[in-house]
């Protein structure tokens, strides 16, 4: 989780008997939410061990008791390189209209342009909408789906999607409503995610991105995130991959396909 910014301040005001009375702290938030919170804390600790960074922290307590929609959609299912990266975007349910007022719609279905315009309009409006992003390393992807017990791909996501949840509920986020993009059969993953959490409306809906706005959202997060950190790959001292070499977004493309094809040796 990240740490909270030193720009978040504690005032008082006196009451009548001259008693010292705390406010609701007001983030003091600078342009595009701070550089995108040091570009998430450095990309992601330099795409190292799987992690958590979130903005939730920075909505205020009256923004948290609204009735709240959180909306959950990934990046980078199955890469090449980088993280498999899970999104949430949190916000009240009265803001619905303001998220479609922004334009939002399935990140894989804008420009590169639009989705970097869409994302700083979010961070703009960070007093009432916040991200969590969970970076699932391919080590880890790696590990899980060779292990011994075999941890499907999916039931990686589902469990990222489940964590993102809790992480709003920790953070005292007044959730009613979920939104996911399915993984897998879309009746099955909606019944156990609301088995976890009876009280919450649970969606789960192919194409989510598509249909609900605050998945929309999630869906910038994570594309976007992941398309920055792609971008600086060649900086991070990997010393495998010469300076610039156009890596497209990743996956496993037709070239990386051949490329495979070509230069692997059978067991």
């Amino acid at each position: 989780m990240a740490p909270v910014d030193p720009l978040i301040t504690e005032e008082t005001t006196t009451d009548v008997a001259g008693t010292p009375e705390k406010e609701e702290e007001t983030p003091q938030l600078r342009p595009a939410f701070l550089a995108y919170s040091g570009f998430l804390s450095d990309c992601l600790a330099a795409n190292g061990d799987s992690r958590t960074t979130s903005s939730i922290q920075f909505l205020s307590t009256a923004v948290k008791k609204e009735p709240c929609m959180l909306g959950i959609d990934e990046a980078g299912r199955g890469p090449v390189l980088g993280p498999m990266l899970y999104a949430s975007a949190v916000a009240s349910t009265g803001k619905i209209e303001a998220l479609r007022g922004m334009g939002l719609a399935d990140s894989k279905q804008l420009t590169e342009e639009k989705r970097e315009e869409l994302l700083e309009k979010m961070l703009a409006n960070s007093e009432w909408i916040a991200y969590s992003i969970h970076s699932i390393s391919p080590m880890e992807i790696t590990e899980k789906m060779l292990s011994s017990t075999k941890i499907s791909l999916n039931v990686i996501s589902q469990n990222s999607a489940i964590g993102l949840i809790h992480s709003a509920l920790d953070q005292d986020v007044n959730l009613t409503e979920v939104y996911v993009d399915t993984v897998g059969k879309a009746e099955t993953y909606q019944a156990y995610l609301q088995s976890l959490f009876p009280k919450i409306k649970i969606t789960v809906e192919s194409k989510a991105d598509a249909t609900y706005p605050i998945v929309s959202a999630a869906s910038i997060f994570a594309k976007v995130t992941r398309d920055r950190l792609l971008a600086r790959w060649p900086k991070a001292g990997r010393g495998v991959i010469p300076p610039n070499t156009p890596l497209g977004s990743g996956y496993p493309g037709g070239m990386s396909i051949c490329f495979l094809f070509k230069d692997s040796h059978a067991v």
